[in-house]
């Protein structure tokens, strides 16, 4: 005596890592987004508000979406590391071009004397 089965092919068995990757692909294409919020009050009071959002998308879709954080953040990116540096290289060659200035000491200009 035969059965039909309830389940759909995909969870059949067969091929499941194909499926998987179709799925992969497609959040990864379109993009999807989890947000959750999470109160703790005592007596109508809050007390702690924890706001939860998860991206998950393609690099890609991340920048069509205006999400690029991790470009400017020197952790994550050698090329932010890169700027930060020459930033701060600008902001001492300044800092000593006025130290150095002639004829204008930081005494003179109403600075501290050191100690």
């Amino acid at each position: 005596m035969t059965t039909a089965s309830r389940l759909p092919d995909s969870y059949r068995g067969g091929d499941g890592g194909a499926n998987l990757a179709d799925i992969l692909e497609r959040v990864l294409d379109k993009g999807i987004v989890i947000a959750g919020d999470i109160r703790i009050n005592l007596l109508d009071i809050e007390l702690l508000t924890i706001k939860l959002r998860l991206v998950v998308a393609s690099v890609d879709k991340a920048k069509e979406m205006g999400i690029d954080w991790w470009e400017d953040d020197p952790a994550l990116s050698s090329g932010a590391r890169g700027k930060e540096l020459a930033r701060e290289n600008t902001e001492l060659r300044e800092r000593i071009q006025v130290l150095e200035a002639p004829g204008e000491s930081p005494v003179e200009s109403g600075g501290d004397t050191p100690p």
